[in-house]
Formats: C-alpha cells, structure tokens, sequence
C-alpha cells in the first residue's frame, strides 16, 4: 500500500535513542524515517489503533 507522504516530523530524543533507531533501521535495511514508520504502524496494529477519518484526521474526544 503506497502512502502519500506530505508531511514532515521533527523529533527531539537523547543520543541512546537515536543510536537504537538507526541500529533497528539498519538491522531490516531501511532508512531511519522507513524505520518510524514501520514501528508506528506495527504499534497501531497491536494496539488496535485505527483512523477513523478518510484524510487522517482522529476524531475529535468523546465522538
């Protein structure tokens, strides 16, 4: 599934977290922002996390 990617994330993290992302991303072979994103998604699936919104957008509390 091919995702339209149009946004932008800045994060600050300590340097211990960083070096782990980038030996995760290199351990599956993909980029640091593929790694974030493979992580996210897998955190949304066991957590039984879905959008409820067409363009992405949560729903607003209590609806």
């Amino acid at each position: 599934m091919s995702r339209l990617k149009d946004e932008t994330l800045s994060i600050r993290t300590s340097a211990e977290i960083k070096q782990l992302l980038r030996l995760a991303a290199d351990r599956e072979r993909r980029s640091v922002a593929s790694m974030i994103e493979i992580l996210v998604l897998e955190y949304a699936r066991s957590h039984d996390l879905k959008l409820d919104r067409p363009n992405g957008e949560p729903a607003k509390a209590g609806a």
